[in-house]
């Protein structure tokens, strides 16, 4: 089952609050918060490519780069233990820990099914 809706390259998230009766969502991977909602899945879907369409819209009428910008690098904090394990890991496989992390996330994301089941 996916939880996410597609257009134009962006994902939404989506999700059901019970008491409300409403579907809401936001869109991911953009430098602002843009969201949306309906009372149907049919609703939903709409909400979502007007709130894509009108935040492209609005980022072309400010000269402003829609899509949130990723360097390349971040900070990850483990456990001592789990840092260890990782560290001899890459080590035995003559490769660096970072090297070894890159593939890991990966890997991840590539059997993506597969590791979210495990969790």
């Amino acid at each position: 089952m996916e939880n996410n809706l597609k257009y134009k390259g962006y994902i939404g998230s989506v999700s059901f609050n019970a008491n409300d009766e409403v579907f809401f969502g936001k869109v991911h991977g953009i430098s602002d918060l843009v969201t949306f909602e309906g009372q149907s899945v049919k609703e939903l879907k709409k909400s979502f490519k007007e709130a894509v369409d009108d935040y492209l819209e609005t980022c072309t009428e400010l000269g402003k780069e829609p899509n949130r910008t990723f360097k390349g690098t971040f900070n990850v904090r483990l456990t001592a233990e789990l840092h260890q394990k990782a560290a001899i890991t890459a080590s035995l496989k003559s490769i660096s820990l970072n090297d070894f992390v890159r593939k890991a996330i990966s890997y991840a994301i590539t059997h993506e099914k597969d590791v979210i089941s495990a969790v």
